[in-house]
């Protein structure tokens, strides 16, 4: 398949019916690309402060250790139930000041230069998802310098007012695609998404969770002993075999092999 062409997903539509277009990226995307990415960064501060919480029972422990420190130690109920509070502006705090670090290494890097880190080799490609002629969602596909290696899904976001539309599952194939067309065996990512949307996107597409790191260090951040305290993301590892999968796509399980 030419990969110039467009992917016009079966079965994959919008609540309007509409066609969702998954094409290369053009150089006139990088306005659209550069907010929808920025965007569904910082909505990951209020899911990774809060969200996030519950899947860190060291983090409540701490917490509680703290507290009960605070009552022995002072007895002073007023400052005690502050302290909750001040944990979650702490956690809100240093949770953006952590994913504005990443936002502005992502920039430095890839996303400031989208042509020449995608474009240039045959073994990377940048993919948008078109519906009515805007530009809803990107993702990223990096393949590994090495005969049958692994291409790396990346920055999939979906512009918030066309979730749950199919533009999500739509680019997942794309890079599926990429990886079976260009001689790959698997397609892998990484995730600190706690949002359960995301995690069933890609069991949908066919992934499978391979290992979860506890305390990941994000890319762009500062370690510090507050960092530690207040910023603890576990990020999860996907992979699937390109050759032997299967998708969910509209409820309906359909499995695609290729010799």
């Amino acid at each position: 398949m030419d990969e110039n062409t467009e992917t016009r997903a079966p079965g994959l539509k919008a609540q309007s019916g509409v066609q969702i277009v998954v094409r290369e990226f053009e150089v006139a995307d990088k306005a659209e690309i550069r907010r929808i990415f920025s965007e569904g960064l910082m909505e990951m501060v209020v899911d990774t402060a809060f969200r996030g919480l519950r899947h860190h029972p060291e983090s409540l422990l701490l917490y509680s250790a703290a507290t009960v420190v605070c009552c022995v130690v002072t007895m002073c109920w007023w400052l005690i139930g502050l302290l909750p509070a001040v944990v979650l502006c702490g956690r809100y705090c240093y949770s953006r000041c952590v994913i504005n670090g990443y936002l502005q290494h992502a920039v430095s890097r890839d996303m400031g230069n989208m042509e020449e880190f995608y474009m240039k080799s045959p073994d990377s490609r940048l993919f948008v998802a078109v519906l009515q002629d805007r530009v809803v969602g990107v993702v990223a596909a990096v393949g590994q310098q090495k005969p049958g290696g692994a291409v790396e899904l990346r920055r999939m976001c979906v512009d918030q007012s066309c979730r749950r539309c199919g533009v999500g599952v739509a680019l997942g194939l794309k890079v599926l695609e990429f990886a079976a067309t260009h001689g790959y065996s698997s397609v892998v990512l990484g995730t600190t998404a706690y949002s359960p949307a995301a995690h069933q996107l890609y069991q949908r597409l066919g992934f499978r969770c391979v290992g979860v790191t506890n305390g990941y260090i994000t890319p762009g951040a500062r370690r510090s002993f507050l960092t530690q305290i207040f910023y603890r993301v576990r990020h999860h590892h996907y992979s699937l075999d390109v050759h032997n999968r299967k998708i969910t796509l509209n409820g309906e399980d359909s499995r695609q092999e290729r010799n």
